[in-house]
């Protein structure tokens, strides 16, 4: 008997099926809404009850089409979407003290990048939230160093395009926060965190209880700017009230430029080589 082979079915695929429903005439059974494939069918799709449908698919989407580009790792870059270019931007005073992190993400994305070219954009690529801020920063240095970047959107109420800068065929979005953060460490080689309101802090601290509870693998967790950092947690008081453990503080490290982090990255205690 002939075994089946490649993708070789004994079914049709979807496709056939869907170029085979779109040749039949029209008449009122159908063109009722009842006859459409169910994988056609949007309004089926978006019943309260294909929540876990959805969800599956937004977690497969963007795995597989990383899978069939061969990405195995990534170098994951969270940070403020408010930080601007340059100080004259900024929306409110305290941004302009932080526009040079734009600068500092750009070169160290550039720096990353540059270091996995070899790799044929498989090894340790740029994945940020694809808005603008040091998500913009991110996708523009791994361009400038001619290599290709992830960009993980969201549908938020207020417009966040994609900004110009990541790799298209690579730029995903999402419905759901929870699997959009999942998809961000599940490659993750490395976590750059730069200074950032609720989103950011929301990213970091779950990457920090992740790898403190074990149900992720330590890795280099890269704090860019001490002084904000410092300003905004008191990591030192969580350790001394035993809300953590002192070893926690150890889970993750400040740094100032990119050259510093690439350094970290390098240095950081039980990374492979």
């Amino acid at each position: 008997m002939a075994k089946l082979s490649g993708t070789q079915h004994r079914f049709p695929d979807a496709a056939a099926d869907q170029a085979q429903v779109e040749r039949q005439r029209d008449t009122p059974q159908t063109l009722s809404p009842s006859y459409r494939l169910a994988f056609l069918d949007p309004d089926f799709l978006k019943r309260e009850e294909l929540r876990p449908v959805r969800l599956q698919l937004e977690l497969l989407k963007p795995e597989l089409e990383m899978q069939d580009r061969g990405i195995v790792s990534t170098v994951v870059v969270f940070g403020g979407a408010r930080i601007p270019e340059r100080p004259g931007d900024a929306r409110a005073p305290g941004l302009a003290g932080l526009a040079h992190y734009y600068e500092v993400a750009r070169e160290f994305a550039r720096l990353v990048t540059l270091a996995s070219l070899d790799s044929g954009c498989t090894e340790n690529v740029i994945c940020g939230g694809g808005g603008p801020g040091v998500m913009e920063a991110a996708n523009r240095g791994a361009a400038e160093a001619g290599g290709c970047s992830i960009s993980l959107n969201i549908v938020l109420p207020h417009e966040q395009a994609p900004n110009l800068y990541g790799t298209p065929d690579l730029n995903f979005n999402f419905h759901y926060f929870g699997i959009r953060k999942m998809t961000f460490l599940m490659r993750a080689r490395a976590v750059a965190v730069f200074p950032g309101g609720f989103g950011t802090l929301d990213e970091l601290f779950e990457t920090l209880t992740l790898v403190q509870t074990q149900r992720m693998a330590p890795l280099p967790i890269l704090l860019f700017g001490e002084e904000f950092w410092r300003r905004i947690v008191d990591w030192d008081a969580l350790a001394e009230s035993g809300t953590i453990s002192p070893e926690d503080l150890n889970l993750f490290r400040f740094v100032e430029t990119a050259e510093e982090a690439m350094a970290a990255m390098r240095d950081w205690p039980g990374e492979p080589e």
